[in-house]
């Protein structure tokens, strides 16, 4: 992956400056590494724009072609830039101090580099050279690098701080030594440095402050990250490469950064997961238990299950919205010291109920009022809760349920949970036999709950299979988890004795789709005997979700 970009709703502001005539010509003898012969510089111009896009990822596969995709980003003209060795780490320090002190861009070659002065002139990187083309530059500054013959009209050698401080009027200062993000963010361009110098360099352009850089490794992109502040983007580090919306830090440096146009800078984001959606979710703000958004890998989530004000049908039904909450919160308590991951408290809400009677619309399944939830949602979002609403269908399908309660899954801290038991053919009544469901609908309840999601920006969402035999789902090879969006659980709801229960675990996890978490069911009155939270935790593989009915 290289550059990939997504709609902005607004072009950034160019900025074009000119920079006086300064510098007459100077003898060649004035410094030993030039070797290009120095006349009166034409007037320094230097345009930068801000991306056209809200999101962009400069993700290639070497720092020194993301350093020039940077330059493409952010600048759309410079008379000087400043190049050097991509293997080089000394000259690459010193290069990028230059860069941004003087407000122009840097670019990596991968070419070998050279020692010794003079050099002899040598073929530029043809990379190099495609982007000195397009910036229309004419002054190089070639730090840790011999002379080229690149096409521009004054190639300067420099290999010391005293070189550049020589031809650029940049002072010398203390190098950039443990390459922090702070130590670049402090960095600006100075306006009066080219004063007497043989290089004309442009004076700094409007900064960029509307565009946020996101990097993981400024040892590994300080050339790109240079380029950027040069710029005037602001620099952030991910502490941990991956996944945006599994970091607290990023959810909360995105949410306080509303209107930036952001550009994921590193090899790592080649592998992030739809990067606009990523950053529109993130900027929601919302976390769960433990930070971050990710649902599968990073939580533990422990649920309990049943209907409002409807004890047969499970614990949830025993109590009121607060004891509710109060009990979902007891029980994970439980487990916290248990697991190696945050636990979120869960409530599984029956919300359409499979019943024996065709009722009016003849579907054999009663619909909750999603005015009966909403206050169990609300009540769950400010105790840090999540929320899965289950779907027993009877007749009906499981999308045109799903669709019915868009609102309520709209709102961040719910999912959606799908009952096969209860899906039941033309001519079947609920418990007169098992129902199932093919993997086409439950792909269906996928694609369009993954656009749910990604239309109106929010976090991902749980979306939970409940089985307690393989031919409730048929073709579970065929399920489709690649939505970013939606992350899926297999849930296995036998009951009875622990060795019925273990069986039909094994069974289920057999050959599972790919790329889910699993879940496991614990029965308080039909199981013999109910496993403890420490002998759940032992069930191999961990469940990633619990839950009590």
């Amino acid at each position: 992956m290289t550059t990939s970009t997504t709609p902005h709703p607004r072009r950034g502001a160019r900025a074009r400056l000119l920079a006086a005539v300064v510098a007459a010509a100077v003898a060649g003898a004035m410094m030993t590494g030039c070797t290009a012969e120095q006349s009166a510089a034409a007037p320094g111009l230097v345009e930068t724009s801000a991306p056209a896009q809200m999101t962009t990822v400069v993700a290639a596969d070497t720092a020194a072609t993301r350093s020039i995709q940077m330059s493409q980003q952010l600048f759309e003209h410079s008379d000087a830039v400043v190049v050097a060795p991509s293997e080089n780490v000394a000259a690459v320090q010193k290069a990028a101090r230059t860069a941004i002190l003087a407000g122009i861009p840097l670019l990596l070659s991968d070419q070998a580099s050279t020692s010794g002065s003079p050099a002899p002139t040598s073929t530029a990187d043809p990379a190099i050279v495609s982007e000195l083309t397009r910036l229309g530059a004419s002054q190089v500054i070639a730090v840790g690098l011999p002379a080229a013959d690149a096409g521009v009209a004054t190639w300067y050698r420099a290999d010391s701080v005293e070189d550049i401080a020589s031809l650029t009027g940049i002072p010398q200062v203390a190098l950039i030594g443990d390459v922090s993000i702070s130590s670049l963010n402090t960095l600006t361009p100075v306006t009066d440095i080219a004063a007497g110098r043989d290089v004309t360099l442009p004076h700094p352009a409007v900064a960029l402050t509307s565009v946020s850089v996101i990097l993981d490794s400024p040892a590994a992109d300080l050339a790109a990250a240079a380029t950027a502040r040069a710029a005037g983007a602001t620099l952030t580090l991910q502490p941990t490469p991956g996944d945006l919306l599994a970091s607290p830090e990023m959810i909360t440096t995105l949410q306080e950064q509303p209107d930036a146009s952001v550009i994921l800078l590193g090899s790592s984001y080649a592998d992030q997961p739809d990067p606009a959606w990523s950053i529109t979710a993130a900027r929601t703000g919302y976390q769960l238990p433990g930070g971050g958004q990710r649902l599968l890998g990073e939580h533990r989530f422990v649920a309990i299950y049943g209907a409002p004000d409807t004890p047969v049908l499970g614990i949830l039904g025993e109590q009121d919205v607060a004891g509710t909450i109060a009990r979902a919160s007891d029980l994970a308590a439980q487990y916290a010291p248990l697991s190696d991951r945050p636990v979120v408290p869960v409530l599984e809400i029956i919300t359409t109920v499979a019943a024996g009677s065709a009722g009016g619309d003849g579907n054999y399944s009663n619909e909750l009022d999603p005015d009966t939830i909403a206050p169990y949602i609300d009540a769950a979002a400010a105790a840090g809760m999540m929320v899965l609403l289950d779907l027993q269908p009877g007749r009906s399908d499981f999308l045109s349920q799903a669709t019915a309660y868009a609102d309520l899954l709209s709102r961040p801290n719910v999912g959606l949970a799908l009952d096969p038991e209860w899906r039941l053919g033309p001519d079947e009544i609920p418990l007169e036999q098992i129902g199932s469901v093919d993997a086409a609908e439950v792909n269906a309840v996928s694609d369009w709950l993954a656009r749910l999601v990604h239309d109106q920006g929010l976090p991902p969402k749980m979306l939970v299979l409940h089985e307690f035999r393989i031919s409730m789902i048929t073709d579970r090879a065929a399920i489709d988890t690649s939505h970013p969006e939606i992350e899926t659980v297999v849930h296995v709801d036998g009951q009875g004795s622990q060795p019925d229960k273990m069986a039909t675990w094994d069974a289920l996890l057999a050959e599972p789709p790919a790329g889910v978490g699993v879940g496991w069911k614990n029965f308080i009155d039909e199981d013999s005997p109910m496993l403890t939270p420490e002998q759940t935790m032992q069930v191999t593989p961990t469940p990633d979700l619990i839950s009590y009915q």
